[in-house]
């Protein structure tokens, strides 16, 4: 007997349950970076460096921009107006950019346009991906300083080799320290927030700061370091883009009620909980989080913030991976390995290249800059180029989706690139000092991917050139047929209705055809997720012919065996034994030809030459794979 369905109450009743468990998660994942700002942003904020004497009215101006930025950057902006930009669920860098070119044609320049500048935001997330992980461990480890000075010498070294200890850990799987990130996030917000009692209790009058009075005539006193300054307050911030980029890990209102509940509270009572003490002993700015702390508690908030330091990181980690594996599908970086570390959940990947790749970034960036202070001033830049392109890329789609009229959209897209540009403008004065690397580090990965993203092209154009259309081949093929083998063979093909030179060179060495052909077309859409009736596309064509067109989402895995089996309801059975799958190996050669420079071609073939291969990326059996090779110039 079929049993009855839930009543829609007791669905409803189901769902309000998760929303507990979400949240407490998304503590941990979304609010990881954000969280961990107290140990460094006011003390950078109040360094001796900007010129700016530690007084009342200094400490008030510097915490009013700072509350005032966490209301405006991360309430306003990313909780209730980027978070409506939902690409069925999902949020991100590549889920706007898909809103934002919806519907414009393939060559336009305004289309071209936007996916510049989101690749100029997605190059820019791999630089806050390394100067993160450095900064906040780093940061937590310099706490054993305020313990004792002769423990100076040894805060890096411990540093590296907790950052080791991430990394390598990254192959297990987020899944095993996942489920210590809700309850260590939640000890340390309530940490977070109960130092700021202690210390407000002292002084109660800091709370006046909250008015932003103070802020403005903070700015207004000194426009010129007010500006500079900016670039310190900004790292109260940083990390704001989690809440949009893990948005359908979650969901909005587990996001939203983790930031307003627990997280902006705890993190203002903090901030004013270390201005109630640079208020009473000034000499507190060389590290006021943990002087804040009382002195019995101190070696437990350090081993409390570098568990939370190593959350932090390992949520940007866990994003520098899924963006690769969607990037690699959306065809702007070579094949990688990639590893898929959980068998429920699809989001959790490890990219070993990219998980090394980032360490060794991180080790020079350590070993370069050695403290946190040092790597403030390469902290900012990037995030706040990331969220200048998020800001530009709402406005369009509240133009183009969302439909609002002038009156609506303009004073918004004033409002936020106003604020956006004027932090990144004072981010930008931090280059001689640092700010460089992660700059340099986004156009080098720019580079690389439009270089690959072209380079395709051309190999495509070129293998067009000499292509054979499909349905003349087929009517010769009934005309004067070849011997034709037992079992299916599955053709990968970029182009359908065009002949695989696979398929050709197979044709003549072997001198024979298998009883069928499959010619297999994966499109990744410009979408998170393809539903399953849009899965696959299947057209039988003559003389044992058949066309499959694929359809993946960018944050889909695509497994061929499991596409082919979807396919026996469409007519088109194949027997898994009897199924060998031929692939194009191409040996591409730079040329003067028309196309990039020789230098990027160059840099094309190394990359080219240096990807994953197809039978691995779609998890084909390596036992029935046969590749063909053929030799392009380009």
């Amino acid at each position: 007997m079929t049993p009855a369905a839930p009543p829609a109450a007791d669905a409803a009743d189901a769902h309000r349950a998760s929303i507990p468990a979400l949240t407490l998660a998304a503590l941990g994942v979304v609010f990881g970076d954000i969280g961990t700002s107290p140990l460094y942003a006011l003390k950078e904020g109040m360094s001796p460096g900007h010129g700016i004497p530690i007084t009342e009215a200094s400490v008030f101006g510097v915490l009013s921009l700072i509350v005032w930025t966490l209301t405006l950057v991360v309430s306003v902006k990313y909780a209730i107006i980027v978070m409506r930009a939902d690409n069925h669920g999902e949020g991100g860098m590549l889920s706007i950019m898909s809103l934002a070119s919806k519907g414009l044609p393939q060559d336009s320049r305004r289309r071209l346009a936007v996916i510049t500048l989101c690749l100029v935001g997605a190059s820019l997330f791999y630089g806050d991906s390394v100067v993160t992980p450095a900064i906040s461990v780093i940061s937590a480890v310099e706490g054993l300083e305020v313990i004792s000075p002769a423990l100076h010498p040894y805060v890096v070294p411990i540093a590296l080799g907790i950052l080791f200890l991430l990394f390598f850990a990254q192959k297990l799987g987020t899944g095993l320290v996942g489920r210590f990130f809700g309850p260590v996030t939640i000890l340390w917000f309530g940490s977070l927030a109960l130092v700021g009692i202690y210390q407000i209790a002292r002084n109660p009058g800091v709370l006046a700061a909250l008015s932003p009075t103070y802020a403005i005539g903070f700015i207004v006193s000194d426009p010129v370091k007010s500006f500079i300054l900016l670039g310190s307050v900004f790292l109260a911030v940083t990390g704001v883009e989690a809440l949009y980029a893990d948005m359908g890990h979650f969901g909005k209102k587990p996001i939203r009620l983790a930031w307003f509940i627990a997280v902006f509270p705890a993190l203002v009572l903090n901030y004013f909980g270390q201005g109630a003490l640079l208020i009473a002993d000034p000499a507190a700015v060389q590290n006021p989080f943990f002087l804040a702390v009382p002195a019995w508690a101190r070696i437990p908030m350090i081993l409390l913030a570098t568990a939370a330091t190593v959350i932090a990181s390992q949520a940007t980690i866990s994003g520098a991976f899924s963006l690769t594996a969607q990037a690699m599908k959306l065809g702007y970086t070579p094949r990688m390995r990639v590893t898929y570390t959980s068998a429920t959940e699809k989001g959790q990947v490890y990219v070993p290249f990219i998980n090394w790749a980032l360490f060794v970034f991180v080790v020079i960036l350590v070993l370069v800059f050695r403290t946190s202070s040092n790597m403030a001033a390469a902290y900012g830049i990037a995030v706040a180029g990331t969220m200048v392109v998020t800001s530009i890329m709402v406005c369009i789609v509240a133009v183009r989706v969302w439909r609002w009229p002038p009156w609506a959209y303009v004073p918004m897209m004033v409002v936020l690139l106003m604020v956006d540009t004027g932090f990144l403008s004072s981010n930008l004065l931090k280059i001689p000092d640092g700010g460089w690397f992660p700059a340099v580090l986004g156009v080098c990965i720019y580079l690389l991917l439009v270089t690959w993203k072209q380079g395709r092209a051309l190999v495509a154009r070129r293998l067009a050139e000499d292509a054979l259309p499909l349905v003349p081949f087929i009517e010769s093929i009934a005309i004067s047929p070849p011997h034709r083998a037992m079992g299916t063979a599955v053709f990968m093909t970029t182009t359908p209705n065009i002949l695989p030179h696979a398929l050709l060179h197979n044709l003549k060495h072997n001198q024979v055809l298998h009883e069928q052909v499959v010619l297999l077309t994966i499109r990744t859409e410009e979408v998170p997720r393809v539903p399953e009736s849009r899965r696959v596309d299947v057209e039988l064509l003559d003389a044992g012919f058949v066309q499959v067109i694929a359809h993946m989402g960018y944050q889909e895995n695509a497994d061929i065996e499991a596409l082919l089996k979807r396919c026996e309801m469409r007519g088109l059975h194949v027997e898994p034994m009897l199924t060998s799958y031929f692939l194009s190996r191409e040996n591409v050669i730079p040329t003067d030809l028309a196309g990039m420079a020789l230098w990027r071609e160059h840099l094309f073939v190394w990359m080219y030459k240096n990807g994953a291969r197809a039978s691995d990326f779609f998890r084909i059996p390596a036992n029935r794979v046969v590749e063909l090779g053929t030799q392009v110039e380009i």
